[in-house]
């Protein structure tokens, strides 16, 4: 029987993001008692639309603010147990557009948290990095682990690669109790409409074509969401610290793949498709052999392909204003108005 940890008040970066707000709305599901509070900057991904159900909760504090701000964050860190680190630029077409935004979150934003977490002797630091940090995989390769060398090919994977040396480092020269986990890519509810899954299902909602680049082979392994959820919630109360665990959906499927069956499941046919032109240096194929978190935590992914993407289709089917808000640019207008962002 493996001991679990408990934790008073959590920290949570990013919670205004896709995976953070999943991840938050699953706390306070589960843990009555935890005080959690989230830290976001609201770019332009962050959207607290995401997290209407506990606005109003007691347990739950939002906060506006910059993880690379060192007073700001020496403040809060104070008051929390473990930071659950989910605040990162994330867009790899963003990142070959522009890369400084990924350099000054995802290195120097996990450099400011990981000093806090050492000053203030935090119990845990479970920082969320990507399977993009260790390359491509060839048609036949075996997929990645724990063990797999790091190769980035991106400004993006290089710099979550960064910060996973950093978070890594900390562990070795300190002793800060630190956890990582490396997921394959996400997809459900409250996915910003940039990436595939969102933007393909909104795109044909709204009855537009969806651009899919090159040829559409490249091969991703999907998760679904809250099962990435539930990986997580395991790691930050049984894993063991100083440890990386890989996080897959034991799902490869090409990008044209997962597109075909969203139009299937919209009624749609092939002719929505627009192939584009495909983005400088696109990784051809990622899979996660995610054997060691089974082993070790016993966490295997539960949603079977067929049932999750139904439910991400019918999600964003009965929640329109929450994607046309987005792509409107309303969202943004709101939070000009409320938090002063430019």
């Amino acid at each position: 029987m493996k001991k679990t940890r408990t934790f008073k008040t959590l920290l949570v970066t990013g919670g205004a993001g896709f995976i953070g707000s999943n991840f938050i709305l699953y706390l306070l599901r589960k843990y009555q008692d935890y005080q959690i509070i989230n830290l976001d900057l609201l770019t332009y991904a962050g959207n607290l639309a995401n997290l209407t159900e506990v606005e109003a909760n007691p347990n739950y504090k939002f906060v506006k603010g910059d993880i690379a701000d060192k007073k700001l964050i020496y403040n809060i860190v104070k008051d929390v147990d473990i930071i659950v680190n989910f605040a990162a630029e994330s867009h790899v077409d963003r990142s070959i557009l522009d890369s400084a935004a990924f350099i000054h979150t995802n290195i120097m934003g996990t450099h400011t948290l990981l000093e806090a977490a050492r000053i203030n002797g935090l119990k845990r630091f479970h920082h969320i990095s990507t399977d993009e940090v260790f390359g491509h995989l060839g048609p036949y390769d075996p997929p990645f682990n724990e063990k797999t060398p790091y190769a980035p090919r991106s400004p993006y994977s290089a710099s979550k690669a960064a910060a996973d040396h950093l978070v890594n480092a900390y562990f070795n020269t300190y002793g800060l109790p630190t956890t990582i986990s490396n997921c394959s890519n996400n997809y459900g509810p409250y996915q910003f409409p940039e990436k595939l899954h969102a933007l393909f299902i909104t795109n044909l909602l709204e009855g537009k074509k969806v651009p899919l680049y090159g040829d559409g082979r490249q091969i991703r392994d999907w998760l679904y969401v809250t099962d990435h959820c539930e990986a997580i919630d395991l790691i930050i109360h049984q894993g063991k610290p100083g440890e990386t665990y890989c996080i897959g959906g034991a799902c490869e499927k090409t990008n044209l793949a997962i597109t075909k069956k969203i139009l299937e499941l919209l009624g749609q046919g092939e002719e929505m498709i627009e192939f584009v032109t495909d983005r400088p240096g696109h990784d051809r194929r990622y899979a996660i052999d995610f054997t060691k978190i089974k082993t070790e935590l016993g966490w295997v992914p539960k949603t079977p392909f067929e049932e999750g993407m139904k439910q991400t289709v019918e999600w964003y089917r009965n929640n329109a204003q929450w994607w046309q808000n987005i792509k409107s640019g309303e969202y943004l207008e709101y939070y000009q108005k409320q938090y002063g962002i430019k």
